[in-house]
């Protein structure tokens, strides 16, 4: 491996799996390629967010299956608590469901476990510099569902009456989540999210939670 151009600057790395030997592996990685360096490398969800937020990666590094929080809900948390941080899923679920359900909490980047080091590194730096990075067979998925779907109007021109905030609330109540659900998701008390949820009836003059999911939906909100 060449040796590290000292103007070169090194990216912090997070790396969160409960796998300990797979950590053990990813921090070596992490050690052996120039410009990256391992910051942490925790085995839960709630750990991934103290740390990401105490010490501000560059890149988190996530799989999707942690204790206590789910890959998706630490994406989520990553996003509302330290923005700047970007996030690669690497994990062995390649499903839709997975693939879209990080995608739309705010994960840049996804690849499987199968992908060689190169691959991960390359994804990392990449991640780190803004773009976004998929595996070969995640990247031929992406494609193949786009294709298939109609031109959609965006979510802000459809719901242009509701704030960005307002419409997040909305995409987890046509999800069925709970008021309850939805602020612990999103780091809000409850009473703001019942407020919101108040807020969002009478704009869309809807009555209640059912009306105001089928709106939802048409717009694009919600799971696939």
């Amino acid at each position: 491996m060449p040796e590290q151009d000292p103007a070169v600057t090194t990216l912090g790395v997070l790396v969160a799996d409960d796998h300990p030997i797979f950590l053990a592996g990813m921090r070596q990685l992490l050690e052996v390629y120039p410009g990256l360096t391992c910051v942490a490398a925790v085995t839960s969800g709630s750990e991934a967010v103290r740390q990401v937020v105490a010490l501000r990666p560059d890149v988190a590094v996530l799989d999707l299956d942690m204790p206590d929080l789910s890959g998706v809900d630490v994406v989520r948390a990553i996003g509302a608590q330290a923005p700047q941080v970007g996030v690669l899923m690497l994990t062995m679920h390649g499903d839709d469901e997975s693939v879209f359900a990080a995608l739309r909490a705010g994960a840049r980047g996804y690849l499987l476990k199968g992908a060689t080091p190169d691959e991960v590194v390359a994804a990392i730096r990449s991640v780190a510099s803004g773009g976004a990075v998929f595996g070969p067979s995640i990247a031929a998925r992406l494609v193949e569902y786009f294709a298939a779907r109609p031109p959609a109007v965006s979510v802000a021109a459809a719901l242009p009456e509701l704030t960005d905030r307002e419409r997040e609330i909305l995409a987890h109540l046509a999800d069925g989540e709970a008021n309850a659900t939805i602020a612990a998701r999103l780091y809000l008390s409850p009473k703001t999210v019942r407020n919101h949820v108040s807020n969002i009836f009478t704009k869309l003059h809807v009555a209640d939670r059912h009306a105001a999911a089928r709106r939802a939906r048409e717009a694009g909100l919600g799971r696939p």
